[in-house]
């Protein structure tokens, strides 16, 4: 991987059509096609200035370029939306266009060096490509589900009742579809296989919340259990200023891998032993069912950090 200048960086605003780039320290702006063409100019342009390039994670319209880049060996960063308008926000900064997010991107990368996160290997590319478009079609169905019952209170309730029902039916059948492509993308590498029977040997963690943490969260057992939750959005943000103590809240992280795990902190706080007793006590202590369920998130994912760092499966005595 070429070396890089902490000065020399990249920012880029990606859009369906368009990269819109922008140069530190010499402020140089440029607009290339979303395009091969644009990728292999953007991936010479990085390698010419031995820049580091940084963009915000859009759904998938920077993977071509992701990919791009990679195989050119230029250092990519991938950040998050929110840390980034946050900057944004912090710098009073509050129109939005592609040419202005290519700024931000940059020199918020400037600012903290350490943010995003790098090129996944391969495999573990397929496996987030997978997990992703499994949670969009997860996330439409809920919302037909919500369409249909509020259909039901309607004089027209059976209007579109049979077309509902196929589009439910066409939507389990898909996402049956991913999660068997998921289990094989799983299977076919041994690490993943071990790592994935580490996880799912917690109580509450089968194979949709395992695979998640796998394909969204590649840093598990090789960083801190602060620093796991950090990632996830679930570590506590203080709001404290003199004598006043505000209320702590959570923010920011991997959106899609927290909201698997608040699903599964829903069944670990009743079913797995060590975690129940744990919301027990926070229960008994008076705590507003959202901040105990987001201790028990947690507390999983911690736990899930520790044991892949030890490569132990769960115990007895938990981790």
């Amino acid at each position: 991987m070429n070396s890089v200048s902490s000065e020399q960086v990249i920012g880029i605003g990606v859009s369906r059509d368009w990269l819109d780039i922008y140069c530190l320290p010499d402020g140089k702006r440029l607009r290339l096609p979303n395009a091969p063409d644009g990728h292999a100019q953007g991936a010479s342009l990085a390698r010419r200035r031995g820049a580091l390039v940084c963009f915000e994670a859009t759904g998938g319209q920077e993977w071509r370029l992701w990919a791009e880049l990679d195989a050119a060996q230029i250092a990519t960063r991938q950040l998050p939306p929110a840390q980034v308008k946050a900057f944004a926000a912090s710098r009073g900064t509050r129109a939005k266009t592609d040419r202005i997010d290519a700024e931000l991107i940059a020199r918020f990368m400037v600012f903290r060096p350490e943010a995003g996160r790098s090129h996944p290997a391969g495999k573990l590319r397929v496996l987030r490509a997978l997990t992703s478009k499994r949670g969009q079609l997860v996330e439409m169905r809920k919302r037909l589900i919500a369409q249909i019952k509020a259909h039901e209170k309607l004089a027209t309730a059976g209007m579109f009742k049979d077309m509902d029902v196929e589009l439910k039916a066409l939507l389990d059948a898909r996402i049956s579809q991913l999660e068997e492509r998921i289990e094989q993308a799983v299977a076919a590498d041994e690490t993943l296989v071990e790592t994935a029977r580490i996880l799912r040997s917690i109580p509450s963690v089968g194979p949709v919340t395992s695979t998640m943490l796998i394909a969204e969260m590649p840093e598990l057992g090789a960083i801190s259990g602060e620093q796991a939750a950090a990632l996830t959005g679930l570590a506590p943000i203080a709001h404290d200023s003199g004598a006043l103590r505000g209320k702590r809240t959570i923010a920011g992280g991997r959106r899609a891998l927290r909201h698997v795990l608040f699903q599964a902190a829903l069944v670990a706080a009743h079913h797995n032993p060590i975690l129940k007793a744990f919301a027990q006590r926070l229960r008994d202590a008076g705590k507003p069912h959202k901040v105990i369920i987001t201790a028990v998130a947690r507390k999983l994912v911690t736990i899930a950090n520790a044991l892949c760092r030890n490569r132990k499966i769960w115990g007895p005595q938990g981790a």
